[in-house]
């Protein structure tokens, strides 16, 4: 055996070790852990990426990406809402006078728009302000479009708003949802298909940090009744980003409790999409029970493989070598 072999080979060692420590080490759904201790992740996890990059066919005959696709044009529809919010938001509070005859807002996209409105505090309330955009979600280009003129909502969107008000009531009512200092509980309405649902994620304004966790579903049915509420994961977690002892934070982990599901959360998605531009993020990995999720920061796009298997190739490669 040459010194390249032997250095593939303890390489490949160490990747397997690391990858059955992954889980153990970093408890699912559990608290940001100290930087000195999330820096270990770090490389931890960069190396675990290293081997998947080099050895993608492996798994290519047992992708699990597909199925999983119908969660990732949630997250991206979630997504696309949520930038509209934010957005829209910055517009209103510039350019709206009227600050105390606002009820409340929420966003929807049609087509190749995103849209946020804002409605009235009445008892019968009206659309106030509407501000779209398109794939930019830019509040200073002819592209993001406003329109202050008070109207009725849309057939869509007194369902949206409706749903809406339903699911807020719920979380001032129900323990289930928990508030954490520093954070909101952000609602965002959807009609997919024949699916009408309200997703509520945690939001914050602190710097350096994004809150996964906390989030929630609410599904109702045609009548507009609520028939399911339940947690998507089981507590906060929040990760830094930025520089930690001198160096980037690129690659970033949480894991899923079984109640949480084998993929990747719509919810997860969104929140990552959101703070890429913040975080600089490459990889993100989400381990449950069977798989590992790997959701790349700068593609947007998904990766899922076996847990189990993942460990056994590496184990195959390293006895080959």
């Amino acid at each position: 055996m040459n010194k390249r072999q032997a250095c593939k080979r303890t390489m490949y060692r160490k990747i397997c070790e690391n990858l059955r420590i992954l889980h153990r080490k970093f408890a699912p759904c559990a608290p940001a852990a100290k930087d000195a201790k999330q820096n270990s992740l770090n490389r931890t996890l960069t190396m675990v990426l290293t081997f998947f990059i080099c050895s993608l066919s492996v798994f290519a005959q047992n992708n699990l990406t597909e199925p999983a696709q119908a969660i990732v044009e949630e997250g991206k529809l979630l997504y696309r809402s949520e930038m509209a919010s934010w957005h829209g938001t910055d517009v209103f509070l510039r350019d709206y006078k009227n600050l105390e005859h606002v009820g409340g807002y929420f966003s929807y996209s049609e087509k190749d728009r995103s849209i946020c409105i804002f409605f009235s505090k009445s008892e019968k309330p009206k659309v106030i302000g509407e501000i779209s955009f398109d794939t930019i979600y830019n509040i200073n280009t002819h592209t993001a479009k406003v329109n202050f003129a008070e109207r009725d909502f849309t057939d869509t969107e007194a369902v949206l708003f409706t749903i809406r008000q339903m699911a807020l009531a719920e979380i001032n009512s129900d323990t289930l949802f928990k508030k954490y200092e520093n954070t909101s509980l952000n609602l965002i309405p959807l009609i997919s298909g024949d699916e009408k649902k309200v997703y509520v994620l945690t939001g914050t304004q602190e710097k350096n940090i994004v809150y996964f966790g906390n989030d929630y579903l609410l599904l109702f049915d045609k009548y507009n009744k609520l028939i399911l509420k339940k947690k998507l994961h089981n507590n906060i977690i929040p990760i830094r980003y930025g520089v930690i002892d001198g160096k980037e934070i690129e690659t970033t982990v949480h894991s899923h409790l079984p109640e949480s599901g084998d993929f990747i959360t719509a919810t997860d998605i969104c929140t990552l999409m959101l703070h890429q531009k913040y975080t600089k993020w490459k990889k993100h990995i989400v381990v449950s029970d069977k798989y590992l999720n790997i959701w790349n920061c700068e593609t947007n796009q998904l990766m899922v493989v076996p847990k189990k298997q993942a460990l056994e190739e590496m184990q195959k490669a390293v006895n080959k070598k």
